[in-house]
């Protein structure tokens, strides 16, 4: 079982993401957080192999988290989640150690496979 946290601001994006990576039988969100914050907190707390994290967040931004994420031992996989695949920070988050992308409008059912691409220490990119 791939163990996935999701942190975005948009309670409807999380929702949509647990829904459909928990549909595959093979991912769980173990948990979601609307903020780079709680999502480093819910990263400490549940161990997860992926972290799904949303870049523009109000309070401390996903790029602050994915920075204090890989300062973590045996940190997990971080994928961006955006909702532009020419995002300006997406640069900027690659070098901070995001694995991969995530674009929010990729069709659902290519969803499962990417995060499981991810899981397996491949580089993301969604198709777009």
């Amino acid at each position: 079982m791939i163990r996935v946290v999701v942190v975005d601001d948009e309670p409807m994006v999380c929702a949509h993401l647990r829904t459909i990576l928990g549909s595959s039988g093979a991912i769980e969100v173990v948990e979601e957080a609307h903020d780079g914050a709680a999502g480093v907190e819910a990263v400490v707390r549940t161990r997860p192999d992926v972290v799904l994290m949303d870049l523009r967040m109000p309070g401390v931004d996903g790029l602050t988290a994915i920075e204090r994420i890989g300062k973590l031992a045996d940190p997990p996989v971080i994928v961006v989640l955006t909702t532009f695949d020419a995002d300006q920070y997406v640069l900027r988050a690659l070098r901070a150690g995001a694995a991969g992308i995530l674009v929010k409008s990729t069709p659902p059912e290519d969803q499962i496979g990417l995060v499981q691409v991810a899981a397996e220490g491949d580089t993301l990119l969604s198709p777009s």
